[in-house]
Formats: C-alpha cells, structure tokens, sequence
C-alpha cells in the first residue's frame, strides 16, 4: 500500500499500527478524528512531501526513494532524526528497561541469566547513547554549519578548520552499529530463557525488542544513505568553491 496525501491517517494507523511512533515525531498526536494526511499537514505546517516519504519509508522497506530524500534541506533531515532519538531515549528503551527488570524480578528466573540480560542491556543502553551525544553535539551541529555556509555563501575560518580536520567520512566509518547488542540479548531472551510465570513478560519484551531494533534500523538507513552522502556533497561544494 502506497500511503498518499488523501488517505485518513486513522485509516493508515488501522492498517499499520507500527507507525504511530514516526507519525508523533512530526508532532502529530492521536485525536486528530477524519483529516486527511493532507489536511493535518496543513494544520500543522508539516512539509507533506517529506512525511509522506518517511511514512511510506518506514511502512514499505521496498520504498526508499534516496534521490526524493536528499532533496530535503539537510535541517529537515536532522529535526526528525533528533526527534527520533528522543523516542528511543525518552520512550522505547526505558520502557525495555523496566519490562527486563520485571521479569528479572519474578519468580522461576534463573539470577546468572537475569545478570546477563541486564548486563548486555546495560552495555546497549551505554553505547547508544555514547553513539547519539556524539550526533547530537558533534555531528548534526556541523552539518547545519555547512549547511547555513551554503545558503550564505559565507564559509569561517572555523568551518575551514572543521572541514580540514574532519569529514563527514569520518563519521560513516565510525558510525559502528550498536544493534548488534539487541540481536545478542534477543537471543538470550529466545534459546536461554527456562519457562516462568513470566512468559508474557518474556513475549513484550522480544515484541519491543523487534520494534525498536526495526525503527533503529530505518534510521541508520536514512544517516547512512541520505544524510551522509548529502553532507559530503555540500562539503565538497565548500571546499572547491572560489
């Protein structure tokens, strides 16, 4: 299903709950009644084409339009990645944490396998939000310096040092993935795991686990796909104009 301006977005919430999360980083909650996409893009002074792509993105992963996406400022791109990592900090992964301390707590649990969830959790946790302070305070600040620099036409003598020092290549080659830890602990929930009273406890958890590790993915796939070649393009520019 391609999703299009026209539709109700209560009909595409029925039709695939799982996108209700990417729908309220554009700052859309639930109660909007019978608007269209359209119409609630308007009251919102959403781009429409942008979250249309996104949506659809996100819904179909044979959808990915990577000459559309990188004709979205580079501004646009980083707000809705931000936001996203405000969902996954604020959002998912406390939620994760308390539902892998609920079952930690429960009756029947091995303690070895208990200390090793919250172990590798804990070490995920760690890493993500190493990986997401260095976008947040290095990486996204400098892309909308060069960004700012294009549209200006004024490049300083601080971005030349930033350019000259560091290239957005440096960032795709240190851009490691940090998913690797939730397919590890999937794995100790799924082969490990003995039977307890706390199965449907077990159960959300590998259901939030698959959500999260799914949107965590798209994500990597527009920053690797979309915004870092967008970026080397605008560095390039800089660098050579005259």
């Amino acid at each position: 299903m391609h999703i299009e301006g026209t539709i109700k977005l209560a009909d595409i919430i029925h039709h695939d709950h799982d996108l209700i999360p990417v729908i309220n980083r554009f700052g859309i909650q639930l109660g909007f009644g019978d608007q269209t996409i359209e119409e609630i893009c308007e009251q919102k002074e959403i781009n429409l084409e942008f979250f249309l792509t996104i949506i659809n993105a996100f819904h179909d992963p044979q959808y990915f339009p990577k000459k559309h996406l990188q004709s979205f400022p580079a501004s646009m791109l980083v707000d809705y990645l931000r936001k996203a990592h405000q969902y996954y900090l604020k959002d998912m992964i406390p939620e994760v944490e308390s539902l892998i301390n609920q079952m930690a707590e429960g009756e029947g649990l091995n303690k070895e396998i208990s200390l090793m969830m919250k172990k590798f959790y804990e070490e995920y946790v760690t890493e993500f939000s190493t990986h997401t302070a260095r976008e947040e305070n290095e990486v996204y600040p400098y892309i909308l310096e060069l960004e700012a620099a294009l549209e200006s036409n004024v490049v300083s003598d601080s971005l030349k040092d930033k350019m000259h020092n560091y290239s957005i290549t440096d960032y795709e080659l240190e851009h490691d993935n940090v998913e690797d830890k939730l397919y590890d602990l999937k794995n100790i929930i799924i082969k490990y795991l003995p039977a307890s009273p706390s199965d449907s406890l077990r159960f959300q958890i590998l259901k939030d686990l698959f959500a999260l590790e799914k949107d965590l993915n798209e994500h990597a796939r527009i920053e690797d796909m979309i915004l870092v070649p967008k970026v080397e393009a605008m560095e390039y520019t800089l660098k050579n104009r005259k």
